[in-house]
């Protein structure tokens, strides 16, 4: 579940046609029909999104300003249930990070309960055990990997999970613009993009600056959980968190932490510890200022 889990380039392949098909829907103008674990596509004219009432290519557009990001494009094909759950669902659990409004979490949750950020959860199976585990909680899940929108809703969906939003863009984005000091009592990063290269570190998402910004979004005592399977990634983040003044380790003696019981044990992570690798935990919290 990874930050780096990207969206397709705009007028990208996302999905197949059907079996046989020519591209073409026929003099009628109707899209082919969809047949269930089948990746869908229809000739989009130019211009023409590719889910019209699901997330945009780029909400935020040319808004904001050009920087280094921690995620990349990604070309990923999307199923016939996944775009199913994305023009279904987008309008009723979707968020597109436009970076004009202030978000009211109350509002888009329909209650008062905590509300988490997780930035980064690439197909959504480890976000939807969470959600229905703790049923009090609000999970405002963000990526832009339009397959995995689609997954999440659609466990969100079939689950019965109420507690679960799904936003479209760029974190920094959401965080800076759209919402409001003290909003958030929670923060998870889990396994993000670890840029391996010395030249690409800048592009890693945990920073002091990100810090410094994600703080003004947590209430004190609000927890940051981060989780990595590269080590030389937990290094810089153990180092990072320690060094910031606005967090602190819960760990007394200032290392990793155990997995915690709430975050599940995924198949990517299962598959890593197989073969060896090392998964670290990091649990700090807000302090008040």
């Amino acid at each position: 579940m990874s930050d780096s889990l990207n969206a397709p380039e705009a007028g990208s392949p996302g999905a197949s046609e059907q079996p046989g098909s020519s591209g073409s829907s026929g003099s009628s103008g109707e899209h082919p029909p969809h047949f269930p674990g089948v990746s869908v596509r229809h000739t989009r004219t130019k211009g023409e999104p590719r889910f019209p009432d699901g997330p945009k290519a780029d909400p935020a557009g040319s808004h904001f300003e050009r920087r280094i990001r921690s995620f990349q494009p990604r070309r990923s094909r999307v199923t016939a249930g996944q775009a199913d759950a994305l023009q279904r669902l987008w309008p009723k659990w979707g968020l597109d990070i436009d970076g004009q409004t202030v978000v009211d979490l109350g509002e888009l949750f329909g209650n008062g309960n905590p509300v988490v950020l997780e930035i980064g959860f690439g197909m959504g199976e480890a976000t939807a055990q969470m959600a229905a585990g703790d049923p009090g909680t609000n999970i405002l899940a963000v990526d832009v990997h339009t397959p995995g929108q689609g997954n999440l809703l659609n466990l969100a969906d079939q689950n019965g999970l109420s507690n679960v939003r799904v936003a479209n863009g760029d974190a920094i984005i959401l965080l800076r613009e759209m919402l409001t000091a003290d909003s958030l009592d929670g923060l998870r990063v889990y396994f993000p993009d670890p840029w391996p290269k010395k030249r690409h570190h800048k592009r890693r998402l945990i920073q002091p600056e990100f810090l410094s910004l994600a703080a003004t979004r947590l209430k004190p005592g609000g927890l940051v959980h981060c989780a990595t399977d590269w080590e030389p990634y937990a290094e810089q983040m153990l180092e990072v968190l320690t060094a910031h003044p606005d967090f602190e380790n819960t760990r007394a003696d200032g290392g990793f932490a155990p997995r915690p019981e709430f975050r599940p044990l995924t198949r990517f992570e299962g598959q890593g510890l197989d073969k060896g690798h090392v998964v670290n935990d990091l649990l700090f919290r807000r302090v008040q200022p």
